[in-house]
């Protein structure tokens, strides 16, 4: 009986100590796939920002404001996670045209825009949640509330909210961000913008939620401006 006893206590342990191992090396797949993700972001805005400090910005904006709209933790860490793809497709867009210090006229316009589909294809068609929600982000971040965005003129509520909330926060940090064909915008020029653009470029609602979060917002964009 003893016997016995300390068979089934030793298997048991077993049976735990590989659960644990299991967990472990489970969390440290997802902890690289999220890496890869990040630093694959980072790859597509190096040509436009040679820190990558964007992405990690802007996707952290992205939780605090998706947190503000209702979502929830787990929803908005996933966001987090998605939203530093939202320009993989720069990678197909000639560096003359994305670098371009001027204003680009309509033919070069129209090739930046493909961008968003060139994105979709890169992140493809995977059963992965966190994909699945990267290749929706890419596709409508440069969507307007108005229906005059790209690529597929979505008005309203049309447009997915996790791209009405990285359009938010990716407008907000390209403008307080310094570049090499311009200079930051205070932050009350930024905010003044947003203001005058809810309703037409951007989400109304979220607008005024953006602006109720915007202490943490600054906390982060302080963190990671001069890393």
């Amino acid at each position: 009986m003893k016997s016995r006893v300390k068979t089934h206590l030793a298997l048991h342990n077993q049976n735990r100590e590989l659960d644990r191992k299991v967990h472990e090396q489970t969390y440290q797949l997802n902890q690289t796939r999220l890496q890869i993700i990040e630093r694959l972001g980072r790859a597509a805005e190096y040509k436009d920002d040679d820190t990558g400090l964007h992405v990690i910005r802007m996707s952290r904006y992205s939780y605090i404001l998706g947190l503000a709209a209702g979502m929830s933790e787990s929803e908005a860490e996933m966001l987090m996670s998605a939203a530093p793809m939202h320009d993989i497709g720069k990678i197909g867009v000639p560096d003359n045209i994305l670098k371009k210090p001027g204003k680009l006229d309509n033919e070069e316009f129209d090739i930046m825009r493909t961008h968003c589909e060139i994105g979709a294809k890169i992140i493809g068609d995977d059963s992965s949640e966190l994909l699945k929600m990267a290749k929706i982000v890419a596709m409508s971040h440069h969507e307007k509330w108005n229906g005059f965005g790209y690529p597929n003129k979505l008005k309203g509520e049309e447009i997915p909210r996790i791209g009405r909330i990285v359009a938010i926060a990716d407008v907000f940090d390209a403008l307080t961000s310094k570049r090499p064909y311009k200079d930051a915008w205070s932050i009350e020029d930024a905010v003044q913008l947003l203001e005058e653009s809810a309703g037409e470029h951007f989400d109304p609602q979220l607008v005024s939620l953006f602006i109720g979060v915007l202490p943490e917002v600054l906390e982060v964009k302080a963190k990671y401006d001069n890393i």
